[in-house]
């Protein structure tokens, strides 16, 4: 578990409690983005649906590597059904 503090906003500093795994795919999603992780978590605390800062950016990791997963899938079953709309 490591602690860590972050700038919200640009304006207000808080820190975040993650384990080590969750912090660095955090960063690694930041990076992929182009972003700082403070503007990461800016972007993860504004639209998130719990009271708790450290297991909204846990949820959002799952759900961006989940999402990732199923890209390549949903990708393939989108082409899949071009070509059957087109065969008709």
């Amino acid at each position: 578990m490591k602690k860590i503090s972050v700038l919200i906003a640009d304006q207000h500093a808080t820190s975040i409690s993650l384990e080590n795994e969750f912090l660095f795919e955090l960063k690694n999603i930041a990076a992929k983005q182009n972003i700082s992780l403070n503007k990461l978590v800016t972007k993860i605390d504004s639209a998130r649906e719990t009271e708790n800062l450290s297991s909204a950016l846990r949820v959002y990791v799952l759900q961006y590597y989940k999402n990732e997963l199923l890209a390549p899938k949903r990708t393939a079953d989108e082409h899949n059904n071009r070509d059957d709309f087109q065969a008709s």
